[in-house]
């Protein structure tokens, strides 16, 4: 009945209707008032066809109505959710970022001191995975030695107090480091303590600096061991903060051993052409890191600064040089362009063109294949020596490539005195492109100016796929960072032919 209810006063209506005109035209057979009254049942069985045609309509457009708004709903909820999960994996690119790069222990524990966050270098410090960490109380995974810098300061740190220390670590194999501790606390909207951060920086001996006081109750000395594996250091980056005496262990026979002894593992990063008709040449960046911080604790770097202060930066780069140039003479046909950081202190070693220039004519292999990373900031300070080195070894067919380039009246002044053939774009400009017009307008600029120069330009710090996207449609030749590869050890490059 529920079927065919709607369709009854029509079905009925229509019979009315055939029944009219059948008597008039064929029976003749009802009296004037039967069909009056067929007449009647008519016209009442079409007034309530024509009412539910009209309400069948108003249902009609109210259910449309409804599902256009519930079209909209959804279609607004679908955006959501895609803004939702691109902002979550922008978070999450953020979030590997700073657990894989930052040079310090970070970690947070709630007032129980049960461990709810810690990043990749706080494990390697443990030599324990993230189920052995995430959760558990200080004392299931952390020794008497790490474990006393909390537990002495808890008190002050849950009354909202940040503390400061400091400790020497040395790793397994003797190397003193100066760490840095600090306990954040973090306070809720009434101003209780709801958990507290750690923080351990690792740091050089720093010029004229006081002998390391411990406060009492401290585990100020202790061993400790475990691995690390960070992203590399830049090869050649000068960190001179000056020349003070070096802890016992460390001495500049120690550092000479470790590069004669290759001690110093090469990594490189991937430097990836963002045009379609780019060429086929593999770009790399070769980064460094001492088998010293692969082995234990110490962060990306933390072993450079040493290397400066003792002298030994241009030795260091030397080595780099040499070993990238004795593997192209192993790969005649690799058709590969290394990019050398050279350290302010190699700049001035007016001896390495000629080293260079020896071993490229005894290896034959192709001038171009190397390109030198001159920073910005290290040929402001020196440039008459850094103009010298970049004369000499563009003469000789090498390429030469200015980093940290942030487009600055200075930086535009000084591209007048030099040739380069590439501009390594600042990454502090590059990574704020998409929610900054005025750094997205000084990338363009940048980069109409080398077009104009004709110089090619490489954006650094390209984490996220959005960023390339942008710097494709910007036209920008060359990218490299943590959206594009991660650094890798040299010996798993594949020549490229």
């Amino acid at each position: 009945m529920n079927a065919i209810k709607p369709y009854l006063a029509a079905f009925i209506a229509l019979l009315l209707a055939i029944v009219s005109i059948a008597d008039v035209f064929f029976l003749d057979a009802l009296t004037e008032l039967g069909q009056l009254a067929l007449w009647i049942s008519l016209t009442v069985a079409a007034l309530i066809s024509m009412l539910q045609i009209i309400r069948m309509e108003k249902e009609i457009n109210n259910i449309s109505e409804q599902l256009t708004a519930t079209k909209e709903r959804l279609g607004n909820e679908i955006k959501h959710r895609l803004w939702a999960e691109k902002t979550v994996s922008e978070t999450k690119i953020k979030s590997q970022i700073i657990d894989e790069n930052i040079p310090v222990m970070l970690a947070y524990f709630n007032p129980d001191l049960r461990c709810r966050y810690h990043n990749r270098i706080f494990r390697r410090w443990f030599g324990l995975t993230s189920d052995q960490i995430d959760g558990r109380l200080l004392e299931e995974f952390a020794n008497n030695e790490f474990a006393a810098g909390i537990q002495n300061n808890i008190g002050e740190i849950l009354l909202g107090k940040t503390v400061h220390n400091e400790r020497i670590l040395k790793s397994t194999k003797g190397f003193p480091y100066i760490f840095t501790e600090q306990y954040i606390p973090h306070l809720d909207n009434r101003g209780k303590t709801t958990g507290f951060y750690t923080l351990h920086t690792p740091r050089a001996q720093e010029k004229n600096r006081a002998p390391l006081k411990t406060r009492t109750g401290d585990a100020a000395q202790s061993a400790a061991s475990g691995k690390t594996n960070e992203s590399p250091t830049k090869a050649g980056t000068n960190t001179r903060q000056g020349s003070a005496p070096v802890k016992p262990g460390i001495t500049a026979a120690r550092i000479v051993e470790a590069i004669e002894n290759g001690e110093f593992k090469l990594y490189c990063q991937k430097i990836a052409t963002l045009k379609a008709s780019g060429s086929s040449t593999a770009h790399y960046e070769i980064l460094i890191r001492m088998s010293e911080e692969e082995n234990n604790l110490m962060p990306p770097g933390s072993f450079l600064p040493l290397v400066d202060q003792f002298g030994m930066m241009p030795k260091l780069d030397r080595w780099i040089i040499n070993y990238i140039i004795q593997w192209l003479s192993a790969h005649m046909d690799a058709n590969t362009v290394f990019y050398l950081n050279i350290a302010r202190d190699t700049l001035r070693d007016r001896t390495l063109p000629e080293f260079i220039s020896e071993q490229l004519q005894k290896t034959k292999i192709a001038a171009a294949s190397l390109c030198f990373e001159v920073e910005l900031s290290d040929a402001e300070a020196d440039m008459e020596n850094a103009y010298a080195f970049i004369q000499k070894m563009r003469e000789l067919g090498c390429l030469i490539s200015l980093c940290s380039f942030s487009g600055t009246p200075e930086s535009m002044r000084m591209l007048g005195k030099v040739t380069v053939d590439y501009l390594k774009i600042d990454g502090a400009i590059v990574c704020n492109i998409l929610r900054d017009e005025d750094e997205l307008a000084k990338l363009i600029a940048i980069h109409q100016f080398a077009q104009q120069a004709n110089i090619k330009t490489i954006a650094e710090l390209v984490e996220t796929d959005d960023i390339a996207e942008k710097l494709q449609a910007i036209g920008i030749d060359f990218g490299q960072g943590f959206g594009i590869a991660k650094p890798h050890p040299f010996e798993e490059i594949t020549p490229q032919r």
